[in-house]
């Protein structure tokens, strides 16, 4: 089942290539694989991987099977858990195979009621096992509101300040307002290393992941109550230039990605994290008088315009939340 997974994704590349309609390429892998879903699951990895690859050519060396979650089938069709210790996965013909599973004991209290309200239907989860250097591990997606609920810091009363998060591949820009949207301190965070020639890109990424966490706890430490990111649902595409070392440094850079874990990230901290339209924050007629007013450089000035935006969207949802007199 593993190996023809694997085989799945590949022969899903090929419909996605082929412009097959979804639900074709839904019925053609079933045929190979244990059931609907995982064909369904196949094909949308598929999809990213072609997405994704730009015109290159897309390589799947690992071992691994993924099925998606759903409610009524108490948290996962093919992959189930059904103890903290006890896994089955879904074979040919409906059968099922126990296999035991081990996670960290930080996780345990989250695992158990992950399984309680799966079984009462009330919440579901993805999973996947990959392979590494011959042994199997298990992958679960657990919903973000239970994960924050288990390992959240306590909210801790700030000073009311603003930061907006300008996220670029070789830096971090930070500008942090006050309520009247005055500028109470501007900070750049630098790792311009990673887009060296050469870099490794496993490394890039751990250093971004640290560089921004270390950033939200010095937001907590002066005072900061709201974090503010553009909403990465809306930024669609890239934008690259006529310089081939700022495409290379664009295409490398997995802003979305950065994106989603300093969301997480500050949710953990205790921080009320807003999320606002990343149109013209950038490149506008507002950004340019932004700079020349402010003094700011561009970088700066998208992270000005970040967290004014929030500021914006933070006072207008207090207002409707007033009762009409």
């Amino acid at each position: 089942m593993l190996i023809v997974s694997r085989q799945a994704v590949r022969h899903g590349v090929g419909l996605v290539l082929k412009r097959v309609p979804q639900k074709e390429a839904y019925k053609e892998l079933a045929k190979t694989l244990p059931s609907s879903i995982y064909g369904e699951t196949a094909y949308k990895y598929a999809k990213l991987l072609v997405e994704g690859s730009n015109g290159k050519k897309i390589k799947i060396r690992k071992i691994w099977a993924a099925s998606r979650g759903g409610v009524t089938w108490r948290g996962n069709l093919n992959i189930r858990l059904v103890s903290r210790d006890k896994v089955l996965i879904r074979y040919y013909n409906g059968e099922w195979l126990e296999f035991n599973v081990r996670f960290g004991r930080r996780y345990l209290p989250l695992i158990s009621e992950l399984i309680e309200l799966a079984k009462r239907k009330r919440v579901s989860y993805c999973a996947s096992i990959s392979f590494n250097n011959g042994k199997p591990y298990i992958h679960m997606e657990i919903p973000l509101w239970l994960y924050l609920k288990r390992f959240s810091e306590p909210k801790q009363e700030g000073y009311g300040l603003v930061a907006g998060f300008d996220l670029n591949s070789d830096r971090l820009n930070v500008a942090v307002i006050n309520g009247e949207g005055d500028i109470v301190v501007l900070k750049t965070f630098w790792y311009s290393d990673v887009v060296s020639h050469g870099f490794l890109r496993e490394k890039a990424k751990w250093i971004r992941l640290n560089t921004l966490a270390d950033t939200l706890r010095w937001c907590k430490r002066i005072g900061v109550d709201y974090i503010i990111f553009e909403d990465l649902t809306k930024i669609k595409t890239r934008r690259f230039t006529s310089n081939p070392y700022a495409n290379r440094k664009i295409a490398r850079f997995p802003k979305k990605q950065l994106l989603r874990h300093g969301i997480i990230r500050a949710l953990k901290l205790g921080f009320t994290v807003i999320l606002v339209n990343p149109r013209g924050t950038s490149n506008s007629i507002t950004h340019r008088q932004i700079m020349r007013k402010k003094g700011l450089d561009k970088h700066m000035a998208s992270a000005y315009i970040i967290a004014y935006r929030g500021l914006r969207k933070h006072k207008e949802q207090e207002s409707s939340m007033i009762p009409a007199k």
